[in-house]
C-alpha cells in the first residue's frame, strides 16, 4: 500500500532513506558543498582567487532551506547522499530567500557575482513552466562516501514514489558524466544551457509521467506530504 512506500522507503531500492527536515539543513548544505566543489559548472562558477571552497555551503544553503519548506527532500540515513526535490506547484524559495542569493553572491565571489547570477537566470529562463513536475534541484553523494550507489539507489527510490503518483520529473545535469545515469532512471535530454564563461554545457533533462496514473493527488501524498 502507499502507506507501507512511505513507511519503508529501503523496501524495493535497497537504500534506508529518510524525508529530510529543517533540522538536517546544515548537514544537507555541507554535502552539496563538497559534491559540487569539482562540478564542471559550479566549480569555477564558485571559484575565489585564493581557491577557497569554505564559502560554498553558504552559498547552497537559501537552495536548501527553500526546498525544505516542503517534505520532498530525501536523505540517506548514514548522510552519504542527498536529493532535494521541489514538488509540482513549487517555488525554489520565497522572495526573502531569493534576496539572500546575490548578497551571497557579493559577499563570497566579488567581481565574480555577476556572472554566478548571470547562470542562475539563464537557469530560470529554460525551467519548464508548462506541465506540473518534480524538480531535482540539487542531487550529490559526500565524496567520501562515492562508489558504493548510494546516490543512485536513492534517485530511483524517488522516482518509485514519484511514479505512484504518475508525475513527471526535470534536472539540470552540470556534469556530462552525470548524463547517462540520468538517462538510465529514464531521463532524456530536453535542452543545454551555456554559462556566461563558456565552460561545461549544462544539459536539461526531462522524465516524462509514469506508473498508474493520479488517484486523487495520492501520488503528492506518497512523496511530498506522507
Amino acid at each position: 500500500s502507499a502507506m507501507i512506500v512511505a513507511m519503508r522507503p529501503d523496501m524495493d531500492s535497497g537504500i534506508s532513506a529518510r524525508r529530510a527536515t529543517a533540522g538536517d539543513a546544515g548537514r544537507i548544505a555541507t554535502i552539496i558543498a563538497l559534491a559540487f566543489a569539482g562540478d564542471p559548472v559550479w566549480g569555477p562558477e564558485m571559484a575565489r582567487p585564493d581557491g577557497s571552497t569554505g564559502h560554498h555551503a553558504a552559498m547552497w544553503r537559501p537552495f536548501v532551506d527553500g526546498a525544505l519548506r516542503y517534505p520532498a527532500t530525501w536523505l540517506t540515513t548514514g548522510g552519504e547522499a542527498v536529493a532535494i526535490w521541489i514538488p509540482p506547484g513549487g517555488t525554489s524559495m520565497t522572495p526573502q530567500q531569493e534576496e539572500r542569493v546575490p548578497r551571497l553572491a557579493a559577499e563570497h565571489l566579488g567581481p565574480a557575482a555577476g556572472d554566478y547570477l548571470e547562470l542562475l537566470d539563464r537557469f530560470h529562463a529554460v525551467h519548464p513552466a508548462g506541465e506540473p513536475h518534480y524538480f531535482l534541484t540539487l542531487f550529490g553523494t559526500d565524496p567520501g562516501q562515492r562508489g558504493h550507489g548510494f546516490g543512485m539507489r536513492l534517485l530511483a527510490h524517488n522516482l518509485d514514489l514519484i511514479d505512484a503518483g504518475h508525475q513527471p520529473a526535470y534536472l539540470e545535469s552540470s556534469n556530462p558524466a552525470n548524463d547517462r545515469r540520468y538517462a538510465s532512471v529514464g531521463f532524456e535530454p530536453v535542452g543545454e544551457i551555456r554559462g556566461p564563461r563558456g565552460g561545461a554545457v549544462i544539459t536539461t533533462m526531462w522524465r516524462a509521467a509514469r506508473g498508474p496514473g493520479p488517484r486523487s493527488g495520492a501520488g503528492h501524498r506518497h512523496f511530498a506530504r506522507g
